[in-house]
């Protein structure tokens, strides 16, 4: 019988930490069929059967659990190692998979990502986009970007900015023929642009006012979970929006909306680069975090 190879391991680890053959082919970079393939020469070789697959679902059988707890430590510690002799090279190679939401990697894309990439150009960066929360351990990616009080607790968190600032915008096409809002109670007259978390629940717009917290229910037309498109509607006078700081900033510059309610929009904890306090770092995240801590020098 022909030996298993590392390949062979990886790809059910990889089947078997995402449940499916397309996403685990997409992780390591191979295509469904390909990846198929692998694990059916794997089981022939091993003489059992590791997944029972539907066109649904995938899942471990008995054999397969065992086989997947026994050889996951084992190449863990053979990248480990393959990691360890990268100290030795000048500069880190290998892939660095981040997970981020949609808003927080525009955000970080040109001044740390890229910059990443070309004071390190054997590097490799494959930044997945979703607003979920994820595991990111159990998803397999070495770090992700959220903000600082969504990042769990058992994580490592570097701090990318400060705090995060809030503003609610209108076009001038909104407010001609309109009171610009006073108080955040007033938004109650106003037709607003909804925003659905995640999770599928209604974010309440939160103010402060006389010192303590509140939130409103804001009434309007169109509900949004994407922030580009919500930008898109408020320049053309949909409504109202409850949006980031830095994806209005530039319009509010140019005169092309027109912020409200300044004093009641609070601040929150900034962008975070997090990472997971019990597993081995890679090279390339070693590196990337020390990138992170010299430009946080610098602009200090």
């Amino acid at each position: 019988m022909r030996k298993v190879g590392i390949v062979e391991l990886e790809a059910a680890i990889a089947i078997a930490r995402r449940r499916s053959f397309r996403a685990a082919s997409a992780d390591i970079g191979v295509s469904p069929t390909v990846l198929s393939q692998t694990i059916a020469g794997l089981e022939a070789r091993l003489g059992v059967r590791l997944f029972n697959r539907t066109t649904r679902s995938v899942a471990l059988t008995p054999a397969g659990e065992q086989f997947l707890a026994e050889i996951e430590p084992a190449v863990g510690a053979i990248h480990q190692a393959m990691e360890t002799v990268n100290i030795h090279r000048d500069k880190p190679v290998g892939t660095l998979r981040i997970n981020s939401s949609v808003g927080a990697a525009r955000r970080v894309l040109s001044p740390i990502i890229l910059e990443f990439m070309r004071l390190y150009p054997e590097m490799q960066v494959d930044l997945v986009t979703e607003d979920r929360p994820i595991d990111i351990v159990a998803e397999g990616f070495d770090a992700g970007i959220r903000p600082g009080d969504t990042v769990p607790g058992d994580m490592v968190a570097i701090p990318l900015e400060s705090k995060q600032g809030f503003a609610v915008v209108g076009s001038s096409a909104y407010f001609e023929g309109r009171m610009a809002p006073e108080t955040p109670q007033d938004l109650l007259r106003h037709t607003c642009i909804r925003a659905r978390m995640p999770s599928g629940g209604m974010y309440r717009w939160e103010f402060e006012q006389d010192g303590r917290a509140i939130t409103v229910d804001v009434p309007g037309q169109l509900t949004l979970d994407d922030a580009s498109l919500m930008l898109e509607a408020v320049m053309a006078g949909a409504g109202l929006a409850y949006m980031a700081e830095w994806w209005v900033s530039e319009s509010i510059r140019e005169g092309k909306l027109r912020r409200v309610l300044a004093g009641f929009t609070p601040s929150s904890a900034g962008l975070c680069l997090y990472y997971s306090s019990r597993r081995y770092q890679p090279a390339g995240l070693r590196a990337l975090i020390s990138f992170i801590e010299e430009v946080r020098n610098k602009n200090t």
